[in-house]
């Protein structure tokens, strides 16, 4: 779908990378191994982005870190871009509204690092009717062609989970009840 309206693939997986969780930071090398493509490509499509205001630029160590801006005018528009791209909102609406007593969910794993793997990875807080579930994620694995895994927890579980480091860091929340 994106790549229809976005030619250049380095460019997508860079609005991926960035746009699907703000927290992501990286840095050239580290995307010149992970997209496996050229530091120039990558290199002239960051400065693009930081040129407009996008990404937001920072030194760590000797390294130029990239994170998307946040305060852009077109951040949120350009995240739920991203984010039915890859299929996420069908999961939200299809799925989540469905299931029981649903707390939160977090998008974990590759893509909330902002790598497009194939696989959603999925946490879910709450009591859930896990039967459900999986007849749910079925059917929307079918609609997204995209593979959805998914852990399940309950609430006293979750803060164990979310106590332990950078679980903020590798996760996104993409539902809450609240």
């Amino acid at each position: 779908m994106i790549e229809a309206l976005i030619s250049s693939k380095t460019r997508v997986k860079l609005l991926l990378k960035f746009f699907l969780n703000s927290k992501t930071t990286s840095y050239l090398r580290g995307l010149e191994s992970e997209f496996g493509e050229s530091s120039n490509a990558i290199r002239l499509e960051l400065n693009r982005f930081e040129k407009a205001g996008m990404l937001l630029s920072f030194s760590e160590g000797n390294k130029k870190m990239f994170q998307a801006n946040t305060q852009h005018p077109l951040f949120e528009q350009i995240h739920n871009i991203v984010l039915k791209h890859m299929g996420i909102d069908k999961i939200v609406d299809d799925v989540v509204e469905r299931l029981g007593d649903v707390k939160k969910v977090f998008l974990v794993g590759d893509l909330a690092k902002g790598k497009d793997t194939g696989v959603i990875d999925l946490l879910f807080v709450g009591h859930l009717d896990k039967g459900y579930l999986a007849k749910l994620v079925d059917k929307v694995e079918k609609l997204i062609k995209k593979k959805v895994k998914y852990l399940i927890y309950d609430a006293q579980e979750f803060e164990l989970v979310a106590g332990k480091e950078g679980f903020t860091e590798k996760s996104l929340l993409i539902w809450n009840k609240e």
